[in-house]
């Protein structure tokens, strides 16, 4: 059983490592920032708000100190009358208004902060959207969905608070160390003697601990991929009687996280215990030398108070800032992320409904003219080779040929969803190049062999093809596609919710679904790439005349597996190694003797 492999998409945002804040990295995120231009207004209402919150905050130390001052009939500030009822009352005062400008800071600070995620949120998806298909060759959906998701909520979260909490932090801790030195320059000294210690021990022990904790992550990453792993193919499990072996390999998973984790702990312990040892030693020796400077009246028991609520502010400032750092630092390896989707270079397609308006149209002839191709994630690979047909408007062209030779990769370059690396293909004598690309697709349908339905209702799948439709138009496309009986025996009728990628309904009448939806399209090439040769013998029979009637008076690519239903075709293709081997219809490659053709339809014979 392999194992499985995680990716970005499969690790959460907060277990990604942290990039560094260089200029580069920092430059990228500003990029971010321009989503705030439309909102700066409310946004610098918000952060003068922020700053006089901040400024309140801190007078309410001094206020404190002042009013335990006047009990004792002493004037802490000339400012500040020796009354306990007018200090209360103004400290009261000063909370409200701290409220009101906190309400109003909060308020403005998520909207802004709403509404801009909302715009970046609007043009990552449609720049998803809009990529090409070589863009999706290298990436995994869960990828995707994480920038959309995980990353974007990271950034949500340091737009709406913790910006905010740093400029409020540098607030309090700036302020609050200049008071320390306004109200005693001996204790604020003291206080500084013990802070590098602190420091230089937090920063070793920090460091150690991360490291922990990121062995442990791992490890419990490998035990939930064996849980994956082992739940995906129980089957295999039940099968080999292996139920024992895979519970043991679990169990010595978990026994390594224990074990890291146990010593993690012990670490954590140790420097728990000497950060509270210093900053309760600190407390003490600060409220000791304090007292002895009370007993010497070089400062009253009040500034001794508002020094310790000074000293307060400033250590939850302090304390704050690693946490604070490392949300801004997450926030900006999900902002570089998001950016590279952001720069991708998308397809020339318009979001704006009116935009699928076609504005050239097509008769329905098109020309491969020595078309090369190879996938831009496989350069060494070359998929077609100097491939040349022509199909007139109106004709039926088969293309057929060996599993893996590129008979689907002539869709895909029809649909424009490439550009060959060599020749021309043509519509109508003119080359795609001078098309539109939504004038292009918005002729062109495609029936697949695997039909994706989206989790709506059946008329929702069917209006795909034609947004405008109404009901009537959606009725009528599902009689033609001879599927309106099965639609209609269902107690919704076409109110009926498919399911998840329609798998509520069968396979032959996902593939109706799909016939009515590009018969409502109405388009002026149809391509079918092996419609019918996943289906049992009675739902191809029903699906196979829905064909017939799509693809009346259109040009139809075949591209068949099943070479019984293309012996009426105007032209088969028969394509080896990406090659066009022969040419013709099916008397002419049959009557040859030899051949490829002859030799795929005389061994479906010998299967039947």
């Amino acid at each position: 059983m392999a194992r499985a492999r995680l990716n970005s998409g499969d690790v959460p945002t907060e277990d990604l490592p942290k990039p560094k804040l260089t200029k580069t990295t920092l430059r990228k995120a500003a990029k971010l920032l321009s989503y705030l231009k439309p909102y700066r207004t409310k946004f610098a209402v918000g952060m003068v708000f922020l700053f006089l919150s901040s400024l309140t905050t801190l007078a309410f130390p001094a206020l404190l100190g002042a009013m335990i001052d006047a009990a004792q009939d002493k004037q802490s500030y000339r400012w500040i009358p020796p009354s306990i009822r007018y200090i209360g009352t103004v400290s009261f005062l000063i909370l409200f208004t701290q409220s009101l400008l906190s309400f109003f800071r909060i308020r403005l600070f998520v909207e802004v902060a709403e509404k801009s995620l909302a715009d970046i949120r609007r043009d990552s998806y449609y720049k998803l959207i809009t990529l090409p298909l070589d863009f999706y060759s290298n990436r995994r959906v869960g990828e995707l969905n994480s920038r959309l998701s995980a990353d974007l909520a990271q950034i949500q979260d340091t737009t709406t608070t913790t910006l905010a909490e740093v400029i409020r932090q540098v607030i309090l801790l700036t302020g609050g160390v200049f008071l320390l030195f306004a109200v005693s320059i001996k204790l604020t000294l003291l206080n500084l003697s013990i802070l590098p210690i602190l420091v230089i021990v937090a920063v070793i022990f920090g460091r150690f601990i991360r490291k922990l904790s990121r062995q442990a992550q791992d490890k419990l990453a490998e035990s939930n991929t064996i849980v994956q792993e082992t739940l995906q193919g129980i089957s295999n499990v039940k099968a080999f009687v292996n139920e024992a072996y895979e519970a043991t390999r679990y169990t010595k998973s978990l026994q390594a996280v224990v074990k890291i984790a146990v010593k993690g702990a012990t670490y954590r312990g140790i420097f728990a215990s000497f950060i509270i040892f210093c900053l309760f030693g600190a407390v003490v020796a600060v409220i000791w030398y304090g007292s002895s400077l009370v007993a010497l009246n070089e400062i009253s028991v009040g500034d001794l108070t508002t020094y310790i609520l000074y000293s307060i502010f400033v250590a939850g400032s302090m304390g704050s800032f690693p946490e604070l750092y490392a949300n801004i630092q997450k926030a900006i390896g999900a902002s570089e992320r998001v950016i590279e989707i952001l720069e991708e270079q998308q397809e020339d397609v318009g979001l704006d409904q009116e935009e699928k308006t076609t504005i050239q149209r097509i008769e329905g002839d098109i020309a491969f003219d020595q078309v090369t191709f190879a996938y831009p994630s496989r350069r060494e690979v070359t998929v077609l080779k100097n491939v040349s047909f022509t199909a007139r408007a109106g004709e039926k062209i088969a293309i057929v040929g060996p599993s893996g030779t590129g008979k689907s990769t002539i869709a895909s370059l029809i649909l424009q969803f490439y550009k060959p690396d060599a020749g021309r293909i043509l519509f109508d004598g003119v080359e795609a190049s001078n098309y539109k690309l939504t004038d292009i697709r918005n002729q062109v349908a495609i029936v697949p062999q695997d039909v994706l339905l989206f989790g709506g209702t059946i008329r929702e799948n069917i209006a795909y093809g034609r947004l405008t439709a109404d009901a009537e138009e959606i009725i009528t496309a599902a009689k033609r596609a001879n599927a309106d009986d099965f639609i209609m025996s269902f107690p919704e009728g076409y109110d009926t919710v498919v399911g998840e990628r329609g798998v509520k309904l069968s396979g032959g009448q996902r593939q109706r679904i799909a016939i009515a939806r590009a018969l409502l399209k109405d388009p002026a090439i149809l391509i079918l790439d092996e419609a019918t040769s996943s289906l049992d013998s009675e739902s191809e029979r029903q699906v196979q005349q829905a064909l017939e009637e799509l693809m009346k008076n259109r040009t139809s690519i075949i591209i068949a597996h099943r070479l019984s239903t293309i012996r009426e075709a105007d032209q088969i293709v028969v394509v080896e190694c990406g090659q066009v081997v022969a040419a013709g219809t099916h008397n002419e490659l049959m009557d040859k003797g030899e051949g490829l053709y002859h030799h795929l339809y005389k061994l479906q014979l010998a299967d039947r």
